[in-house]
């Protein structure tokens, strides 16, 4: 039986470009994907700011495309999302995106605008297990999807709710659309229903996780950004975010979500079931990192996971959503970004050589134009 195979590379600032070439393959994502399909670009924007750790970096999404277009996936799409907390159209802009969609003649599509894509009905074949009980016969995916390959770009952080996320968790606002707080109880199987239903639309299915900066606490936002200089890549959701976990320092397989989709038969959960080609000493670090407390983890458990669970379809429907989405909104984009994360942002520019390079990103837009 062939391993699940996860490339693993030391980088730097002054190759992250050419490493995201070789990334791509020595994990195998030239015969991961379907020759003259359409590939779809999902990146990550956790939080609109530019917080190290939270977002996809420019580095890893130019070097993508550059991966994609050497091995003749020219066409090729970026599709954004929006959440209660993240604005699409800001964290593309903040975070350095546009100028690499302008120079590399990228597709940018939105899943909520409907001149972009319509959602649709969809019946997994997958048996779920948590999907059907939450949307029964209402749930809905972009018709945009269906047939195309799909490129996800996680990094390597810590979540407030599922200990990490990665590959598997990208995935949630790009599938899902309604109800989607209503999920949050069932997570982990959520996020297992969906990479089941991404093996049934998508004909090609790769990862490339950045972890230049690794984000440790209470995440996906709010965390403490930690220079570690790897990238991964995998054909392999489950087991690119097994390796990441276990580089964190938590054990993949006490992970729910890991556990559930190593055993239903969608990926590799167990490392030693993992082949590592690349650095292959880079692969045994141990971060020690931990979620860690916050309020707002505080406030997430007794709506999702505490006695008052129960309540969680009267307090995901208006009024008390919208009081819930201000709630959010005050305390990362009024409360936390002036007042904290916006100063280690400053920090990080200045002083850590990935953060200047996202200086240049913002004085010259892309490294390499089309």
């Amino acid at each position: 039986m062939t391993k699940a195979k996860v490339a693993i590379l030391r980088t730097r600032p002054e190759t992250a470009l050419d490493d995201y070439i070789r990334l791509f393959e020595l994990g195998g994502g030239p015969g991961a994907m379907k020759k003259g399909a359409t590939t779809i670009i999902k990146d990550n924007i956790s939080w609109h700011y530019p917080f190290p750790s939270a977002n996809t970096t420019p580095w890893q999404l130019e070097g993508t495309v550059l991966a994609l277009k050497k091995h003749g996936f020219a066409d090729i799409a970026c599709v954004q999302n929006k959440t209660e907390v993240t604005n699409a159209f800001k964290g593309e802009d903040l975070n350095n995106y546009k100028p690499i969609f302008r120079d590399h003649n990228l597709k940018v599509l939105f899943n909520f605008r409907e001149e972009d894509m319509k959602w649709v009905a969809y019946k997994p074949q997958a048996r779920m297990l948590a999907l059907d009980k939450i949307y029964g016969d209402e749930l809905r995916i972009p018709d945009y999807f269906i047939g195309k390959n799909m490129v996800h770009l996680p990094t390597v952080k810590c979540h407030i709710y599922t200990t990490t996320t990665g590959a598997m968790k990208n995935a949630f606002g790009g599938l899902l659309n309604h109800k989607r707080h209503q999920t949050h109880t069932h997570i982990h199987e959520t996020l297992v229903d969906l990479l089941a239903i991404q093996r049934e639309i998508h004909p090609g299915l790769f990862c490339m996780m950045d972890g230049t900066t690794a984000g440790n606490g209470p995440g996906p936002r709010v965390m403490h950004p930690v220079e570690k200089n790897v990238i991964l890549a995998s054909a392999d959701q489950v087991a690119v975010d097994a390796v990441a976990a276990r580089l964190m320092g938590f054990d993949p397989m006490a992970i729910r979500y890991i556990r559930l989709a190593h055993e239903t038969g969608l990926g590799t959960g167990r490392p030693e079931e993992i082949e590592i080609v690349g650095d292959v000493e880079a692969a045994r670090e141990s971060w020690n990192f931990q979620v860690g407390f916050c309020f707002h983890k505080a406030v997430g458990w007794v709506t999702w996971f505490g006695p008052t669970r129960f309540l969680q379809k009267a307090m995901t429907r208006p009024p008390i959503l919208y009081l819930g989405n201000f709630y959010s909104y005050f305390y990362h984009d009024v409360l936390h970004w002036p007042f904290k994360e916006s100063k280690i942002y400053r920090t990080w520019l200045k002083k850590s050589p990935w953060g200047k390079l996202f200086q240049q990103y913002l004085d010259k837009g892309s490294l390499r134009s089309k």
